[in-house]
């Protein structure tokens, strides 16, 4: 493995599963929050441009550190080097929201 780990963080965000790779992570002083910082995106110099890469650079261009709520992330890998970060629809998948709680306050009129 390298020297600098990379991590593949899959997570769940309106409808959609990102996978994206990031250089730290680590849990937030956020309570429920786990901190993405240092993203790493494909090279620039590649001929073939990949739409999900693309929406994902523009959407997480100039963020330092993210906060992603720890009952949307699926899954996090330490890998030896980066792939393909993309936006998958989670329709048809089996993955789906955290369940809403079993306890809901009464209406008061």
């Amino acid at each position: 493995m390298s020297s600098q780990p990379i991590f593949k963080v899959i997570f769940y965000n309106q409808g959609q599963i990102f996978e994206v790779f990031a250089r730290q992570i680590y849990q937030s002083d956020l309570y429920g929050f786990i901190e993405l910082e240092d993203m790493v995106f494909g090279e620039k110099s590649k001929m073939v441009v990949d739409p999900s890469e693309e929406k994902l650079k523009a959407e997480f261009d100039g963020v330092s550190r993210s906060y992603i709520p720890m009952h949307a992330i699926v899954r996090i890998d330490e890998v030896d080097k980066t792939g393909d970060a993309k936006i998958i629809e989670a329709k048809g998948n089996n993955i789906s929201p955290f369940p809403m709680p079993a306890f809901t306050p009464k209406k008061t009129d």
